[in-house]
């Protein structure tokens, strides 16, 4: 099971099983990937958007760095009550919602919320996931970016790499083992 590498829920198991599907981020990624985003100071404060959600990892270790609110969506309804069950005993359900849909869903509810400002998204698809869906998935969420958005994309090593759409930058990519991260950002502010 997973747990909670730092922060105010820092060693704490994140509750539940893993579904069978489910391919939570290692933790040593997972601190891998936090180490990088507090080097830039993205963490504190940030409005997380958790697509492909699974066991919620990502989004709950943002919540107990210091991120004020994060938006979780898994389409496998299993995994998202169970994933509200963690946030309820981890006592973040003030700060966090689960929304049992389609990464795509979300994203065309958010091109309509012109409130949407997130600023720092993780993607973490099934490593079957085309390519091509992900990059279209990324055009889509434009609009519900903060000028200053980073984004962490998960991809098998065997996976073909993510080309950014127009309107974002390429922040690097780190390989481990399996996992390949990709880092992205907003190209301009108002660029989107």
């Amino acid at each position: 099971m997973p747990r909670v590498i730092a922060g105010s829920l820092g060693g704490r198991t994140i509750p539940g099983s893993v579904g069978k599907g489910t391919r939570p981020t290692a933790d040593r990624v997972r601190e891998a990937i936090f180490s990088r985003l507090d080097g830039w100071d993205a963490i504190d404060g940030a409005h997380v958007l958790d697509l492909f959600a699974g066991t919620g990892a990502l989004g709950i270790e943002a919540l107990s760095r210091g991120a004020e609110r994060a938006l979780f969506s898994e389409a496998h309804s299993g995994s998202a009550r169970q994933l509200q069950r963690s946030l309820r005993e981890l006592a973040l359900t003030d700060r966090a919602e689960v929304r049992t849909a389609r990464a795509e869903q979300v994203a065309q509810e958010l091109d309509r919320d012109p409130s949407a400002s997130y600023s720092l998204v993780f993607l973490d698809p099934p490593y079957d996931y085309a390519t091509a869906a992900l990059e279209a998935l990324l055009r889509s969420l434009a609009s519900a970016l903060h000028p200053d958005a980073v984004i962490v994309v998960e991809r098998s090593s065997r996976s073909v790499p993510v080309t950014w759409p127009d309107g974002f930058l390429d922040d690097g990519v780190k390989s481990y083992g399996e996992t390949v991260i990709q880092y992205g950002g907003v190209d301009h502010p108002g660029s989107l």
